[in-house]
């Protein structure tokens, strides 16, 4: 996902994407112990993912903050 997506989610989908991603990279990391992956560049892309929805979920609640 894009910065501009991710930003034009309302703050109960980013915690809905964030949670997917999440257990997307669990599921991940479990093959790649078991040495099953296939395409080892999605785990620093969820990684990135994750970092995304976290900033863009701050970013948010800091903004309905000050607007309040």
């Amino acid at each position: 996902m894009t910065s501009k997506e991710i930003r034009d989610l309302a703050p109960a989908e980013i915690t809905t994407k964030l949670r997917e991603t999440r257990e997307a990279l669990l599921q991940l990391r479990l093959r790649k112990n078991a040495g099953q992956v296939e395409k080892p560049h999605l785990l620093r892309t969820y990684r990135k993912d994750i970092a995304r929805l976290l900033t863009a979920l701050a970013s948010k609640k800091t903004a309905k903050a000050k607007a309040a």
